[in-house]
């Protein structure tokens, strides 16, 4: 039988820099042991933020991300739009760049990430409040 279940899940405000949420939106989608086969797309409602998939086991890889974006969008640029602060107007072109949702393959009640990878929130502000992701898990079920 063919299922389609949706979720919001808020996510609490977050330092600027790459967080790992993959257990989070695990945890938001029980429904997910149920599935034998499909997808699950996880959508960001922010254009500040983004999400991506990476490595989830070194921190440092983190740390990197944040400096390459930094390096790749700096904020010293002469932006026009500065009216919400130095850091808005970098954070929107990081989030365009990097993407606003991930899809995933499910298999056996279980995503199909590689054991080295994980779902990062991509906190581009300084000073962001909660952000919301809506996950999307379209499959059949067992």
């Amino acid at each position: 039988m063919t299922m389609w279940i949706q979720k919001k899940l808020r996510l609490p405000a977050m330092s600027r820099g790459f967080h790992l949420i993959t257990d989070k939106v695990v945890d938001a989608v029980p429904e997910l042991s149920t599935m034998k086969v499909g997808w699950m797309q996880v959508f960001i409602q922010h254009t500040s933020a983004s999400l991506t998939i990476n490595e989830n086991a070194d921190p440092d890889v983190r740390v990197d991300f944040e400096t390459a974006m930094n390096h790749a969008v700096p904020e010293s640029l002469p932006y026009i739009h500065t009216i919400e602060g130095p850091d808005d107007m970098p954070a929107h072109v990081k989030a365009s760049m990097m993407g606003a949702s991930v899809m995933i393959p499910i298999t056996d009640g279980r995503l199909q990430v590689g054991i080295w990878q994980g779902i990062y929130l991509c906190e581009h502000r300084d000073h962001a409040g909660g952000r919301n992701v809506v996950i999307t898990v379209m499959g059949e079920t067992a």
